[in-house]
């Protein structure tokens, strides 16, 4: 199976409600970008903030690797039902993205890092991947 590498962007409270979950919600709940990701591909969180208005954290909070065969709608309220996709998640460190930053081939102006991180979800190498996942100390099982 080929396997791709993904990032999604997301602030580290709702990432850690993902991972307590087991799955993955990505832009506000829209489904495209997990249609992009199939069964089998790895996922790495980056977390701009702690939460939506929170204070900044810039780093790297969870990995996992997507087991859902598609995404699946979930009621979280009367007004917002978010598409969510399976992940089964690696025990890890949270990593800070600035020590990686001249490493990581996605980064293409030091200056302004941040602008792939804009997209909310976009998909690197698995050199970068293994960067980060190694930074992240995750268990590979």
């Amino acid at each position: 199976m080929f396997e791709r590498y993904w990032i999604g962007v997301v602030s580290h409270e709702h990432v850690k409600i993902g991972v307590t979950g087991g799955f993955a919600q990505l832009c506000h709940g829209k489904s495209a970008p997990l249609k992009r990701m199939k069964k089998g591909d790895w996922l790495i969180y980056y977390s701009p903030k702690t939460s939506m208005t929170g204070t900044p954290l810039q780093a790297f909070t969870a990995l996992g690797q997507v087991c859902g065969d598609s995404p699946y709608l979930f009621q979280m309220s009367d007004t917002f039902t978010p598409h969510r996709l399976d992940v089964r998640y690696l025990p890890s460190q949270t990593t800070e993205i600035m020590p990686l930053l001249p490493h990581l081939t996605f980064i293409k102006d030091l200056k302004h890092w941040g602008y792939p991180f804009r997209f909310g979800h976009f998909e690197i190498t698995q050199a970068d991947f293994l960067i980060i996942s190694n930074a992240m100390k995750a268990t590979h099982e």
